[in-house]
């Protein structure tokens, strides 16, 4: 009996939790870190300020948990993309496009994951997370080398770059200034540029 009781508690402690989780992703997706304080967590997920503080200790945990699982998300769906038929030029490119779309589509969401302001500990995630995207994308570069779709190069460079290209083109775009808008040309023009920064002649030493 004291066993079945402990299981139950588990799962709604788990529950309790994933609501949190959820509460705090919908109202930096609203607004931004700056929607998303601990009161406002509470009163989303319909709990107490205390026990959000019970499963995270700080707000700055919080929003790096969130982050930490946006970007799992993400990365699963460019790999599902990167993992296509096609050419490596053409995954590359459907790749990019699928990023820039996303962020665009969710704005308060993307610059709060990109650019926003906050916690050195959220600053910190953020590295480790362009390092995941980082990765994702080394896969497609490897590809296109074999392949010789692209030159030799150096891939942990390449896609560091095609990341550090990507996110801060997006970062005007998604700012809480701008107007919003879906710009086609814009999009057009980071998968263009990611492109050929990758399949241009590599620089003979």
């Amino acid at each position: 009996m004291a066993y079945q009781r402990s299981a139950l508690m588990q799962e709604r402690l788990a529950e309790n939790r994933e609501r949190i989780l959820r509460s705090a992703r919908a109202l930096i997706a609203r607004g931004g870190f700056r929607e998303a304080s601990i009161t406002a967590v509470a009163a989303d997920a319909g709990l107490s300020t205390g026990a959000i503080y019970r499963y995270f200790p700080s707000k700055a945990e919080l929003f790096v948990e969130v982050l930490t699982e946006a970007v799992r998300r993400e990365c699963d769906i460019l790999r599902e993309i990167i993992g296509r038929p096609g050419t490596a030029d053409q995954r590359l490119r459907a790749a990019v496009d699928s990023f820039a779309r996303r962020a665009l589509e969710g704005p308060y969401l993307a610059y709060a994951f990109i650019a926003e302001p906050t916690d050195p500990e959220v600053e910190a995630a953020r590295i480790l997370c362009r390092q995941e995207f980082s990765d994702v994308f080394k896969t497609v570069l490897r590809q296109g080398i074999s392949t010789g779709e692209f030159p030799r190069q150096s891939v942990d460079v390449s896609a560091a770059c095609i990341v550090g290209a990507f996110t801060e083109a997006l970062v005007r775009p998604v700012a809480p200034t701008t107007p919003r808008s879906k710009d086609e040309k814009l999009i057009e023009a980071i998968v263009d540029f990611c492109a050929r920064a990758v399949s241009g002649p590599a620089r003979q030493a």
